[in-house]
């Protein structure tokens, strides 16, 4: 079952300030400002305050790894900037001794990152552009690691991250909110894997963010438990993504997880589960309640046949293995499908990568699931779809692979909701 939502609340933390020293972060022009914090760093992993003032434009020019923090606030109030030269990312990117896997990187226990709420101060500027532009995928930065017991990430403004944003697997007790990421392309180029937020931690709240960027909006991946994502405002992007699960045959574990109250515009997808052909595991107890679609090309898509595209066609498997899932529900969506035929940003490859085989762009739902693997998988209220071209609404499923009711007739055909559809 489900933790109760208002239970989930009342383990998110309520920090409250008690710092018995403040580290200004100094700024030279024209230099790395990384170094002068680094070389203090140890006098104020605990009960410390890290300030990037406001009014002043830092140079991240070499990653930050905090190392472990207790009881730590780190400010955000003045403008941090990565380097602008993509080789020299990618070199830093390559050498171990220097990057930990994030540009910042912050463990630790009661940890609070915090932004600022004015317009022109608090940015984090990634010069993603410029790597979309090139359409280079070569030493890419990963943006945060949050690796906390006990924290909040508030008011963080990230501005074209190269690529992916916040990570928050490991993470346990942590609230995230009012946060915005921007990774909005100036051209035709796609911001590809600008994740929002990436998840495989315990008793996470995400809401209120806005987030516009060119991948998942929250991916909850192997190790997530308890993580509610209400109340936010996605564009752009791949949707409320569970997984990508058992990749390369793993067992991989996500349960009780919400997605609630949200806006998604101009997405690939709604809401989507992906297991990797031939994994193992199994996501139980999920839900995606309230979801508000705006051109979003396939609303609610399940397959336990996730591949690497980029590697060649679907593999020939002759595994019995498969990701499995149980409690899954799709409840109460409206808004519209992009039936257009517009190729998204993404769409590199001949067929599309996402292309389905069948699909008519007026799917409405897609279950693509081996027999016996689903247990009460159901989607409801879901009549409220609509196609941009109001042509009725279809669906994908093969009856042989569901065992109870899914909340409309099982066929690929059009939409026709059951009783259960109605609940």
């Amino acid at each position: 079952m489900h933790l109760p939502i208002a239970a989930l609340l009342t383990l998110v933390p309520t920090l409250v300030a008690s710092y018995s020293k403040t580290f200004v972060v100094p700024h030279v022009d024209g230099q790395d400002d990384t170094p002068a914090l680094m070389a203090v760093l140890a006098n104020y992993s605990s009960n410390a305050q890290i300030l990037f003032q406001r009014g002043v434009s830092y140079n991240i020019w070499t990653p930050i790894n905090f190392g472990k923090l207790t009881n730590v606030e780190i400010s955000v109030q003045g403008n941090l900037s990565y380097p602008t030269d993509i080789a020299t990312i990618q070199n830093i990117v390559a050498d171990t001794t220097i990057y930990s896997g994030f540009w910042f990187d912050i463990q630790g226990t009661n940890i609070t990152l915090k932004g600022n709420t004015e317009p022109q101060w608090g940015w984090v500027d990634g010069h993603g552009q410029q790597w979309w532009d090139a359409m280079n995928q070569t030493n890419r930065p990963h943006g945060w690691r949050f690796k906390v017991t006990n924290g909040i990430i508030q008011d963080m403004k990230l501005w074209k991250s190269v690529a992916w944003n916040f990570s928050l697997s490991g993470a346990k007790n942590v609230r995230a909110f009012q946060n915005i990421i921007k990774c909005i392309s100036d051209t035709t180029s796609f911001p590809f894997n600008t994740d929002g937020f990436a998840v495989g931690g315990t008793d996470l709240v995400i809401e209120n963010n806005y987030i516009y960027n060119g991948d998942d909006c929250v991916t909850a991946g192997n190790g997530a438990t308890n993580v509610l994502f209400q109340n936010n405002y996605c564009e752009g992007g791949h949707g409320l993504s569970i997984g990508s699960l058992g990749s390369g045959g793993a067992a991989h574990y996500v349960t009780n997880v919400t997605f609630q109250n949200v806006v998604m515009k101009n997405h690939l997808y709604g809401a989507r589960f992906k297991s990797w052909t031939g994994g193992n595991g199994l996501a139980a107890n999920i839900t995606w309640r309230n979801i508000v679609l705006q051109h979003v090309k396939f609303p609610i898509y399940v397959t336990q046949n996730y591949w690497d595209q980029g590697k060649g066609p679907k593999p020939n498997t002759t595994s019995t293995n498969s990701t499995h899932l149980e409690n899954i529900l799709f409840d109460n969506f409206s808004g519209d499908i992009d039936d257009s035929g517009t190729v998204e940003g993404t769409c590199i490859s001949d067929p599309c990568w996402y292309y389905v085989p069948g699909a008519t762009g007026e799917e409405s739902v897609i279950f693509d699931l081996y027999p016996g693997t689903a247990t009460n998988i159901v989607a409801r209220h879901i009549n409220g779809i609509r196609t941009d071209k109001n042509v009725p609404v279809r669906v994908m499923c093969d009856n042989s692979t569901i065992t109870s009711d899914p909340g409309f007739v099982c066929q690929n055909g059009p939409f026709v909701a059951t009783p259960v559809g109605y609940m």
